[in-house]
């Protein structure tokens, strides 16, 4: 497949740090401009019949599942009962992943919106089954990525290691958001420091450092600036 040139990955440093919110809140900001935009996820775990995270990002970009209800088949390719890694959520229920459906929907979304957003499932290094990583089809697709970090104690370990891998995969990162997934989850100086000691070994842009907020008002207004240096990053790859 060719590359298209308004495709992003949003890759976590691990499950739980906050892929969801970034990608709602990126595809929402995109609308905003005018964009016909639509997200996507690979593979979701944990569910029956319907993609949550893609629910999350709906509700983040003020739209319903109606207006994308004839998209929902590539939106999520492939949904697993599981709570696991893709790879064995996969294997109970006897289905493989193929990369060639995942393809096939990716292009389905590229050729009808603007901009087509996917979020991936847990760290770079997840396995989707046999010897195939997450990594492996980001690669082979020629996606960049937005790498999100949980913006806490043991982050620095975690995005280095991260980072680590998508390079020696030649994968272009776009940038790191750090985000803060619960009040006072961490000693402010760390905080703090996490994304500036982060930028100087790894030399890739820290986009911003996204605030923990309840209300998604808050989530929006936090997010503009992110959102524009995103968006301006993402052009110049």
């Amino acid at each position: 497949m060719s590359p298209v040139r308004n495709l992003v990955f949003i890759a976590g440093t691990d499950t739980g740090v906050g892929k969801t919110v970034f990608t709602g809140l990126l595809a929402c900001h995109l609308l905003k401009k005018g964009h016909r935009v639509v997200t996507q996820k690979w593979v979701e775990t944990g569910c029956v019949n319907f993609s949550q995270d893609i629910r999350t990002h709906l509700r983040l970009m003020r739209k319903t599942i109606d207006e994308y209800a004839s998209y929902l088949p590539s939106m999520t390719p492939y949904i697993f009962k599981y709570v696991s890694s893709p790879h064995l959520a996969s294997r109970l229920e006897k289905r493989s992943i193929r990369v060639s459906k995942i393809k096939k929907s990716l292009k389905n979304l590229s050729e009808n919106f603007d901009f087509v957003i996917v979020e991936g499932s847990g760290g770079i290094l997840v396995p989707l089954g046999g010897k195939r990583l997450l990594a492996d089809v980001i690669r082979g697709l020629r996606l960049p990525v937005v790498l999100i970090a949980e913006n806490r104690l043991g982050a620095i370990n975690h995005t280095l290691l991260s980072v680590e891998a998508l390079k020696s995969r030649g994968i272009k990162i776009v940038g790191i958001i750090f985000n803060t997934t619960a009040k006072g989850n961490g000693n402010t100086l760390v905080l703090k420091d996490n994304p500036r000691i982060v930028k100087r070994l790894t030399r890739v842009e820290v986009l911003g450092v996204l605030p923990y907020a309840n209300a998604i008002d808050t989530l929006h207004r936090h997010f503009a600036l992110i959102g524009d240096r995103t968006i301006a990053r993402l052009w110049k790859i």
